[in-house]
């Protein structure tokens, strides 16, 4: 494997192989942003820890465990629809596109559409976007099952990662954003967020976005705290990172899983429950901090969404709904969007 540094130093980039190579900030650089934000998340009030901080080795491949969860509908049914439609993705490409994800984790999802582009063209080059190591193991496993496929990794949040795309190339792109990660963002973030990807896209560039329905609680709820406590250790898990990287003294045991739908607000919440009063340090923050016996630790929103405020999110940000595509108890939606007016324009199902 072959180490260099790039971009002003903010990056090292590893050869693994002719056909893989990945990007990755500093060690530095990424320690002193955790520490930071789970210095700041746990001394504001209510106490939070920000949810992109799940995914360490271990919590990514817990998430792919819960994915497999008879509870948790939303990545079967986004499975299912991305499945149906893409025999029609061509239409809505002009020309040779490369695959950009963000949020890739283990890129389950991203063969459906891998497979739908090279029914058109001979190569693609692959760019994943996420912040955990997890994106070098499933990138490796990806090139073994494609022969003609190419990937440049970005292990970075997703800011960082669209920041180092504006400078990486020109081909067309096809923005990949699936299983509903966009929830996780309030709603001022999901306008930011969206604003930021529309700033990067080029024209003839297509942004694919997956969102969550709004459904009844019965079904919503079990999908975030399942029988079998995989949830639940996902979520303890952010605790056990903590502990690892920043040298903190979380027991696990003096917590508990706390989610709940929030109809008012259109979300799932969860949250770590303090059990007992307890004094928590963390040496690599230099913080000591007070958590009461009840007290709650947010660490994620899901927002839920109704077809007319997706049109809605979309519209404002300044995107032009080419397609919307939806299972058949629609429980989720598949969006296809550009900047620009392409034939088929507008047309849901």
């Amino acid at each position: 494997m072959k180490v260099e540094t790039t971009q002003k130093n903010r990056y090292k980039k590893y050869v693994i192989d002719p056909r893989l190579k990945y990007y990755k900030p500093h060690s530095t650089k990424v320690t002193k942003t955790f520490a930071q934000e789970i210095s700041a998340g746990l001394t504001d009030m209510p106490k939070h820890i920000p949810s992109m901080f799940f995914y360490d080795i271990k919590g990514s491949e817990l998430f792919e465990k819960i994915c497999e969860l008879s509870e948790y509908y939303v990545t079967r049914t986004e499975i299912d629809i991305l499945g149906k439609m893409k025999e029609e993705l061509q239409s809505y490409l002009n020309g040779p596109v490369r695959i950009v994800e963000l949020g890739s984790g283990m890129s389950i999802k991203t063969r459906t559409i891998l497979d739908a582009v090279l029914n058109f063209q001979d190569t693609v080059e692959y760019i994943p976007i996420d912040v955990s190591d997890i994106l070098a193991e499933s990138s490796e496993q990806l090139l073994c099952d494609y022969d003609n496929l190419h990937i440049t990794g970005i292990i970075d949040t997703y800011q960082g990662g669209l920041e180092f795309l504006q400078n990486y190339g020109k081909e067309k792109s096809i923005i990949l954003f699936l299983g509903s990660s966009f929830g996780n963002f309030t709603p001022e973030q999901g306008k930011e967020f969206l604003l930021d990807i529309y700033q990067m896209m080029r024209a003839g560039d297509i942004f694919m976005i997956g969102l969550d329905l709004v459904k009844d609680k019965d079904i919503l709820e079990p999908a975030y705290d399942d029988s079998k406590g995989v949830t639940k250790r996902f979520n303890l898990n952010m605790l056990s990172r903590i502990n690892n990287e920043l040298d903190a003294n979380f027991e696990l045991k003096d917590f508990s899983h706390h989610s709940f739908y929030n109809d008012e607000q259109q979300r799932i919440e969860m949250h770590l429950k303090s059990k007992i009063n307890q004094t928590i340090t963390i040496p690599q923050c230099s913080l000591q901090i007070d958590i009461k016996k009840d007290e709650l630790i947010h660490t994620e929103y899901s927002y839920k969404f109704t077809q007319y405020q997706i049109r809605q999110m979309l519209s404002n940000a300044g995107f032009v709904i080419n397609q919307i595509w939806l299972d058949n108890n629609r429980y989720f939606s598949v969006i296809l969007a550009s900047k620009k007016h392409l034939p088929g324009a507008s047309k849901s199902r």
